[in-house]
């Protein structure tokens, strides 16, 4: 009766060494064993698999079965697959392969893939996974450690993270060209708070900036507010003329120089601020993620300001 599953690596290798040497004695020798031993894991696997695999030919080479070379030419798959197994895992240990789970909040997404198409072409072998959302949901990524770098704006204090800065984050004030406080530099906080200003949803970074700006502006007064799930529809529905909005500048680069949107001037605007990289403090990166974090430490002067 045939016992596959006790087959070990062991007693396939000796099959292999056996006929590759041609005797028990030379197989021996080439494995660093002696020769009984060597013939206790060829009778093992013949056991095992119900099967004899040698022709037993005296003064002759060891010949395999026809059942032999099957087992031999498994034995070769197997060897090829452990050694690119052996090579894959040094690569991983050396940071030039395996996957990393990248982290971008929502504005980044403007220039994150280029950082990223960048870095699969530096580094083929490593897997970037991009994944995109708000603020808050990439802090909860970070939390539970879904993902191994981030790319946002201010760092959060929880978790405590390590941060690097990537290049500038500047926040604008946009409009439709035509709107009354366009090419103005005489805007009054009155004449200001009195529009309606288009916002990101709760957890989004963005809106906590501009919610900050207004606050400090209106000192406490209120304004009107219409909220919007993401960063295109804001820019749709300000060149509509819905409203205004605080907003990256990395998002209405493309309008801005189209003529479609145009930035108010308003003392402390625009918002100067940074990018920052980060990860998990006290957590260890992996070789990979390493080698992707020192990548896009040195893509700063692709970011566009």
């Amino acid at each position: 009766m045939a016992h596959e599953n006790a087959i070990t690596l062991k007693q396939l290798r000796a099959l292999a060494a056996i006929v590759e040497a041609g005797t028990l004695t030379a197989a021996a020798q080439t494995l660093s064993v002696t020769a009984p031993a060597v013939s206790t894991q060829l009778r093992t696997l013949e056991a095992h698999l119900d099967v004899r695999l040698l022709h037993r030919n005296e003064g002759g080479p060891a010949l395999p079965t026809p059942e032999g070379r099957e087992i031999l030419l498994a034995v070769s798959e197997v060897e090829s697959v452990l050694e690119r197994c052996f090579a894959r895992i040094a690569a991983i240990r050396a940071g030039k392969a395996g996957r990393v789970a990248l982290g971008v909040v929502s504005t980044g997404k403007y220039f994150a893939p280029g950082i990223v198409a960048a870095a699969r072409r530096a580094l083929p072998d490593i897997e970037v996974g991009l994944i995109v959302g708000n603020r808050g949901e990439v802090i909860e990524a970070l939390r539970r450690r879904a993902i191994d770098l981030a790319i946002m704006g201010r760092p959060p204090r929880e978790p405590a993270v390590e941060a690097a800065v990537l290049g500038p984050h500047p926040h604008v004030l946009i409009a439709p060209p035509e709107h009354p406080l366009a090419g103005r530099c005489d805007i009054t906080p009155e004449a200001l708070l009195a529009e309606t200003f288009l916002v990101r949803e709760p957890g989004s970074g963005t809106r906590i900036l501009a919610e900050r700006i207004l606050d400090r502006i209106g000192d406490g007064q209120p304004y009107d507010t219409v909220e919007m799930n993401s960063n295109e529809t804001i820019k749709q529905a300000v060149i509509a003329g819905l409203g205004v909005a605080i907003i990256s500048r990395h998002t209405v680069l493309h309008e801005l120089d189209a003529g479609r949107l145009v930035t108010l001037a308003f003392a402390g605007l625009p918002i100067e601020r940074q990018w920052f990289l980060i990860h998990r403090a006290g957590v260890a990166l992996s070789h990979t993620a390493a080698a992707l974090h020192r990548f896009i430490l040195d893509q700063k002067g692709h970011i566009p300001g």
